[in-house]
C-alpha cells in the first residue's frame, strides 16, 4: 500500500489490473511461471484489500468474525475439467466472504476484481451477495416465506443500496407449482438465484461504499441463511 495518497487503494488496483491484463494477454503456463512474482505481488494486494472488507463486514455482521483470507478467497488455477477455453488460469480475482467460510454452505458476500473477458463474468468488477445457485429444498423455503411472509421480503429489497439489484437471470416465466400466479409477490417468487450484484469503480476503489452496499443488504442475507439454516433442520 502507497500511503500519503488521496486514495492508495487507486494504486493498489492499478497494480492488480495490471497483472490480470497481461495475465490475459499472455494466459499459458511459461508466461505465468516466468512472471510468479507480480501475480504473489497482485495476490498480496488483493488479500490486503479482503482483509479490510472482512474486517468491515464482521462490524455489522458478527457472523463472519474469525473468517480468514484462505476461508475466503479462491485459486487462480482453473480446473482444467471444466475449462471450455482451455486456458489455465483465471483472468480475475474473487473473494466469497460468509460464516464458516466459502465451503461453509451459507450465502455471503462476493467481491470480484477482473478483466471480464474469456470465462470470466460479463463485469469486469462487481459485488455480489447472497448466492446464486439454491438448492431445490432451499428454493422452496424462501418462496414460501416470501408467499406467506407479508411484505417482509418486499420491503428488505426496497431498503437495498441503489448499487445493488436483484439478479433475474433464469427467472421463471410462470408461478411454480403450488404457488399462487396471481399473488402480490409472484414475481419474486418466480426468481431461482437468490442474489443481489452491482459493479463499482474499479479504477478509484471506495472501500467505504462497498461496505455501505454490504450493509445494506445484511438483511437480504440474513433471509436467505434462515432458509438455509431450517433446511438443514430438517435433515437431522
Amino acid at each position: 500500500m502507497v500511503y500519503g495518497l488521496k486514495n492508495p487503494y487507486i494504486w493498489v488496483m492499478n497494480t492488480i489490473l495490471a497483472f490480470l491484463r497481461q495475465l490475459e494477454a499472455n494466459n499459458n503456463k511459461s508466461w505465468f511461471d516466468a512472471h510468479k512474482g507480480e501475480y504473489l505481488k497482485a495476490r498480496a494486494h488483493f488479500n490486503a484489500i479482503v482483509e479490510k472488507l472482512i474486517d468491515g463486514i464482521a462490524g455489522f455482521d458478527p457472523s463472519v468474525k474469525g473468517v480468514g483470507i484462505k476461508e475466503s478467497t479462491y485459486r487462480i488455477y482453473k480446473d482444467m475439467r471444466f475449462s471450455k477455453d482451455g486456458l489455465p488460469y483465471k483472468t480475475h480475482f474473487g473473494a466469497f466472504i460468509c460464516r464458516g467460510g466459502r465451503k461453509s454452505g451459507y450465502s455471503g458476500y462476493y467481491f470480484h476484481i477482473g478483466t471480464g473477458s474469456g470465462e470470466d463474468y460479463p463485469c469486469r468488477s462487481f459485488l455480489a451477495v447472497g448466492n446464486y445457485f439454491m438448492e431445490p429444498k432451499v428454493l422452496k423455503l424462501l418462496r414460501e416465506d416470501i408467499e406467506l411472509g407479508g411484505g417482509d421480503f418486499d420491503r428488505i429489497i426496497k431498503g437495498l443500496h441503489p448499487s445493488l439489484s436483484l439478479d433475474q437471470d433464469q427467472k421463471l416465466k410462470r408461478a411454480p407449482l403450488g404457488f399462487d400466479a396471481a399473488g402480490q409477490y409472484i414475481e419474486y417468487i418466480k426468481l431461482k438465484n437468490f442474489c443481489l450484484s452491482g459493479t463499482f469503480d474499479d479504477s478509484n476503489l471506495d472501500i467505504a461504499g462497498i461496505l455501505d452496499a454490504f450493509k445494506s443488504a445484511k438483511p437480504f442475507l440474513d433471509y436467505i441463511n434462515r432458509a438455509i439454516e431450517y433446511s438443514r433442520e430438517e435433515e437431522v
